[in-house]
């Protein structure tokens, strides 16, 4: 059985409410480890990599490259596998 981790936009500073999706850096169906940088956003303040909070097989959900999304935006989700 596997449990599904969350992949959301992050809260970067104190101030961010929303960013601007850039990029998956994982292709989806990959299997990621727990630290890797898997996607990238852009807030008003700085270009961000984010990283996988947990192992397991990444999933992509349906973002749209360069557009707003935010704080919290399920953006996709981590497969963890036992």
């Amino acid at each position: 059985m596997s449990d599904r981790v969350p992949v959301s936009i992050p809260k970067v500073s104190m101030a961010t409410e929303e960013a601007i999706f850039i990029e998956w850096l994982v292709e989806d169906g990959a299997t990621v480890s727990e630290g890797e940088r898997i996607y990238s956003v852009e807030t008003d303040k700085a270009e961000v990599e984010v990283e996988a909070a947990a192992a397991g097989v990444l999933r992509h959900g349906t973002v749209v490259a360069d557009d707003t999304y935010p704080v919290g935006h399920e953006v996709g989700y981590i497969e963890k596998t036992a």
